[in-house]
């Protein structure tokens, strides 16, 4: 069995509706994201025979994770999170069931629509290339960014793409954009070592695009879209607390204290 006895993993319950298919994997956390979720799973189905698809749910009550939907459109496994965390409980779970399935690669992508799907083999192929750590960005040539509230585009740009890119010693320009891919190499190299509680809420999406290039394994970014709704901003971090928790965060990246 491929999980090491130092790996903290949330416990978690797991539905399989198929068997693996595909060299790669791709994990979309979710809790409760409705018909923006369900669309983009129906829209996903094209994919379905380039990456299986995995779903990481932190125990959503609205019929958006029911199994029989997820059956339908061609989802290979559900994964429900059994105790409190965010999304890097969720991705710890879905990381470590990747790795023990024998994926070679995992790609992730937010559930709540508002990632251009498209860019899926995009990802694939950067994998196959020998990429380590691919970062989306809507904001480098061939990047779509469409109702992005100016403040928050200032912010990415002006303050957590330079401190992280800082840190990683490349520069990153769309850090919070959480449509990326990780090598295998990567996610089990003895210098990341990701399944740590330490990782809980968001930590360990900034942690992991900082530390690939840290170590001189192979990273890039490439063009995606990403696209809010009109007078909405779908994201689970908000108010000043959630965003000086998630500047906090960025601070002790920078100065290591992630680093086993």
């Amino acid at each position: 069995m491929l999980r090491q006895t130092n790996w903290e993993i949330p416990p978690y319950a797991l539905l399989e509706f198929k068997p693996k298919e595909t060299k790669y994997c791709i994990c979309i956390p979710v809790v409760n994201e409705g018909e923006k979720f369900k669309q983009q799973l129906i829209a996903m189905n094209k994919y379905a025979s380039l990456v299986d698809i995995i779903i990481l749910d932190k125990g959503s009550t609205d019929g958006s994770t029911d199994a029989n939907f997820l059956k339908k459109n061609k989802v290979r496994s559900l994964l429900v999170l059994k105790e409190k965390g965010r999304q890097s409980a969720q991705l710890r779970m879905g990381f470590a069931y990747a790795l023990e399935q024998g994926y070679e690669g995992v790609i992730t992508i937010d559930g709540n629509g508002k990632d251009g799907i498209d860019a899926i083999p995009d990802f694939v192929r950067a994998l196959d290339e020998g990429f380590d750590y691919v970062q989306g960005s809507r904001f480098i040539k061939g990047g779509v960014w469409v109702n992005t509230p100016l403040l928050r585009a200032i912010g990415i740009r002006f303050l957590h793409a330079p401190l992280l890119s800082l840190a990683a010693r490349y520069w990153y320009t769309d850090t919070t954009n959480g449509f990326r891919a990780y090598s295998k190499k990567y996610l089990l190299h003895p210098k990341v070592k990701p399944f740590r509680k330490i990782f809980d809420r968001y930590e360990l999406i900034f942690y992991l695009t900082a530390r690939a290039n840290q170590l001189g394994l192979k990273t890039k970014e490439i063009p995606v879209s990403r696209i809010y709704p009109k007078g909405e901003i779908p994201t689970k971090i908000t108010g000043i607390r959630g965003n000086m928790d998630l500047l906090f965060t960025v601070l002790k990246i920078l100065a290591n204290a992630y680093n086993p």
